[in-house]
């Protein structure tokens, strides 16, 4: 039995349906794979090319290194081959449907149907219970007992398409522990009084950096940065967002391809325009006005009047921006859930528990979690498809 009929659930019912197994799918919510269905702008950004586990967070960072090597995007790209669905290349290795997200909903559904996998919904689980030989499950059509089940009901992220925290607490039940849960690849708000400068800047857009925390290990990523009435958005905040942890600052490059200190001092040396003329001409002309709005005096006086260290100084705050996020937009704007169940208590093999056998735990509700650009989508199939397996060889066992 599996409980959760998103990316996970689906694309596991599936495969071991198709492998000859009895699988039972079950979902609370009315509509199916809703997650899927809004990706991508409605195109579903289904994988990435460059797939690695450098692309994922984890307090157990080494776990999804087995299930990510053994179901590559490779190997889904096959799948929509077989299916005849057209797809496209975009912005960094992330793949997209070229017609629309459906099909991809289409195809895990017609895989289910060619593995004889009964669906359920919507059904909701409302007790799980461990007995000797399986389980006993108490759903909104009644028992149902079950030798194995398989736990992708996802996060927390967009409760208005059904996200619930039965996974995390079905988890609880068996003993496991939860890492802190959170929003991830959401945007980030910033005090009102502190972001008031900017809030005319809502829905400008550009090319940045950025960071948070120290090392490596804490991000750093060259993406496009989108201002909007309460904070910042755009791919480069949501991946950031995932790795900024409550008080610390972020730090943003708002020219990174240009050095505005040399930018600067030649137009010293051969304009007589002023200031707040020059800086648009190197940042978007919005920015540079509500920038300079603070220094009026300095953005009207003609370049060959500048000091040196006043324009230094300019450069050096465009470059290295520093500001702390209030919060976040939280889980009704989060793309995924970061946290979940520990995988320290789960087998990267297999998926099954360490601490109930038959257990298993896939896609968004274990502590997995990828970055922007198709890499969670990755995981949903790859935990799934590691599961599946499992559930084969451990139902040939028994």
């Amino acid at each position: 039995m599996i409980i959760g009929a998103g990316a996970a659930g689906l694309h596991c019912a599936g495969k071991a349906g198709q492998r000859g197994l009895k699988v039972l799918l079950i979902d609370h919510a009315a509509k199916l794979a809703e997650k899927i269905r809004i990706s991508g702008g409605g195109r579903c950004n289904f994988t990435n090319l460059d797939t690695t586990p450098a692309n994922f967070l984890s307090d157990n960072p080494h776990f999804c290194r087995s299930a990510l090597a053994r179901y590559t995007p490779q190997d889904f790209i096959a799948l929509l081959h077989r299916h005849r669905i057209a797809w496209h290349e975009k912005h960094k290795a992330q793949l997209f449907c070229d017609d629309s997200s459906e099909q991809v909903i289409a195809m895990l559904v017609r895989e289910c149907e060619i593995g004889h996998v009964e669906r359920w919904q919507p059904c909701a689980a409302r007790a799980v219970r461990a007995e000797a030989d399986g389980f006993e499950l108490d759903t909104d059509r009644g028992k149902v007992k079950t030798a194995q089940v398989v736990v992708a009901t996802g996060g927390l992220s967009i409760p208005k398409i059904g996200a619930t925290d039965f996974g995390y607490r079905l988890a609880r039940q068996f003993g496991h522990h939860i890492v802190t849960t959170r929003p991830a690849l959401v945007p980030l708000t910033f005090d009102p009084v502190t972001w008031e400068p900017y809030a005319a800047l809502s829905g400008m857009s550009l090319a940045a950096t950025i960071a948070t925390g120290k090392g490596k290990s804490r991000g750093g990523f060259a993406e496009d940065l989108l201002f909007t009435h309460r904070g910042l958005s755009g791919p480069a905040v949501l991946q950031i967002s995932s790795y900024w942890q409550v008080g610390e600052p972020v730090r943003i490059d708002l020219s990174p391809a240009l050095d505005l200190h040399a930018a600067l001092a030649q137009a010293k040396a051969a304009s007589q325009r002023r200031l707040g003329n020059e800086l648009a001409e190197l940042i978007p002309r919005r920015l540079a006005e509500a920038w300079l709005a603070a220094s009026p005096e300095l953005a009207a006086k003609p370049m060959a009047d500048q000091r040196d260290r006043d324009l230094a100084d300019l450069a050096d705050r465009l470059h290295r921006w520093e500001l702390k996020p209030q919060g976040t937009e939280g889980y009704r704007k989060a793309e995924v859930t970061a946290g979940g169940v520990d995988t320290r208590e789960l087998s990267s093999q297999t998926m099954e528990s360490s601490l109930a056998r038959g257990l298993f735990f896939i896609g968004e509700v274990v502590d997995v979690t990828g970055w922007l650009g198709g890499y969670n989508f990755q995981w949903a199939w790859a935990s799934a498809a590691a599961c599946a397996g499992a559930l084969v060889a451990s139902s040939a066992s028994r």
